[in-house]
């Protein structure tokens, strides 16, 4: 079982930022933001890890995120960080649809 290491990083880079909007803004909601959608992230990344067919929650949560982000950064501008999340949301998206459409990039076989 190969550790998901862009999913715990993806995971920890969202968490990471909620606490940095803590710190810089003192916005609480940005932290409980950035940990909560961090910890579902870094249990979908967990799923994954454990078996690379369970990643319904990742790709739900990357979904989400993505969604969420992309209209703040629709209706903002701001590149810093709906724009980046938004990116690396759809990144991560795109990875996780890629491996669903091509079992043979990661040797798993779906069903």
């Amino acid at each position: 079982m190969p550790l998901d290491i862009p999913g715990f990083a993806y995971a920890a880079t969202v968490a990471a930022g909620g606490i940095l909007g803590y710190v810089k803004s003192n916005s609480i909601p940005s932290l409980g933001a950035g940990l909560l959608f961090g910890s579902l992230l870094g249990f979908g990344a967990y799923q994954t890890t454990q078996d690379p067919n369970n990643y319904g929650m990742l790709l739900g949560t990357s979904a989400a995120l993505g969604g969420i982000m992309g209209y703040r950064f629709y209706n903002s501008g701001k590149v810093m960080p709906a724009g980046v999340i938004t990116v690396i949301s759809t990144a991560m998206v795109v990875r996780l649809l890629v491996r669903h459409f091509s079992p043979s990039l990661t040797g798993t076989k779906h069903q």
